[in-house]
């Protein structure tokens, strides 16, 4: 199995500062991420008018909005840092935005209903990595159809539970098997649980190709709160040591390896089962 790939979702941690900004594109290549993804979205296109009136809470999302002018300098910033740079649109307008700078559309749980997003995203060319979350097989089955017939060649759907945050007894990791069955694409992990555990298990055991999270810096980001936010330490070791657990898989065949080879020498001789061969007690002790 090949390392998944592991992909920051800054979501609204930014505090619409470009600097706070290029620190997430730099601490998520710091800890091995393959790609960092930001959203673009505009309040008034988001929510209907009847919520934005009823509704302070959402009202202040506003101030959440990540600023257009960023995206070049975002997408420049990544591929200094020799990282991919994604967004997530969220009115068909920022398509139009993103189509020359990002590496891949992430498409939300919350869109994939919305036909008409998914054929824009789609008819850019680029990859698609869509959120299954709250979603029947029915509704995923016509999202896919609709992705594959504007011209999508590239995609990803990621298995999610859109619970902020995820208890792990409601994960259901084999539903990632059932996605790939279905569906014949590439499967992985969009993580609101916050646990090394899941995910662990999302990659070794469910063989998630790719891990999407949500990263804040400092814990001031505003979703940070929610509960559903890594800091880039804890992410750090959960991709260092599966890394390390992909590795030591190794080729399956049965061989003493190169560390072993010293002390193959201090078995137990056959005629005796004294330690180590008669051949090396001749000379043991002897310069």
């Amino acid at each position: 199995m090949t390392k998944p790939l592991f992909i920051s979702e800054v979501s609204s941690n930014h505090h619409r500062d470009l600097q706070r900004c290029f620190k997430f594109i730099d601490r998520s290549a710091d800890i091995g991420c393959w790609g960092v993804k930001f959203q673009l979205f505009r309040i008034d296109e988001l929510f209907a008018p009847e919520i934005l009136a009823n509704s302070e809470i959402h009202r202040q999302r506003r101030n959440w909005e990540l600023p257009e002018a960023f995206i070049p300098q975002l997408a420049r910033r990544c591929r200094q840092r020799g990282i991919a740079f994604g967004c997530t649109p969220f009115h068909l307008q920022a398509v139009e935005v993103l189509a020359a700078h990002v590496d891949f559309f992430k498409i939300a749980s919350y869109e994939l209903l919305w036909t008409d997003l998914l054929q824009s995203c789609a008819a850019t060319g680029k990859p698609v990595i869509i959120s299954t979350g709250m979603a029947t097989m029915d509704e995923i089955a016509d999202a896919v159809t609709s992705l594959k017939n504007a011209g999508c060649t590239d995609l990803t759907l990621l298995h999610c539970v859109s619970s902020y945050p995820s208890p792990a007894a409601e994960c259901n990791l084999a539903a990632m098997d059932t996605l790939r069955n279905a569906f014949g694409c590439k499967v992985g992990w969009s993580d609101h649980s916050v646990s090394p555990g899941v995910i662990n298990r999302a990659v070794n055991r469910w063989q998630a190709s790719m891990i999407e999270f949500h990263l804040d810096l400092d814990s001031q980001g505003e979703e940070f709160s929610s509960g559903h936010c890594w800091l880039p330490e804890p992410m750090e070791h959960v991709i260092r040591d599966i890394e390390l657990g992909l590795c030591a898989d190794g080729n399956g065949h049965k061989h003493p390896v190169a560390s072993e080879l010293p002390d193959r020498e201090w078995r137990a001789d056959p005629s005796d089962g004294l330690r180590p061969f008669k051949h090396v007690r001749k000379g043991f002790g002897h310069a």
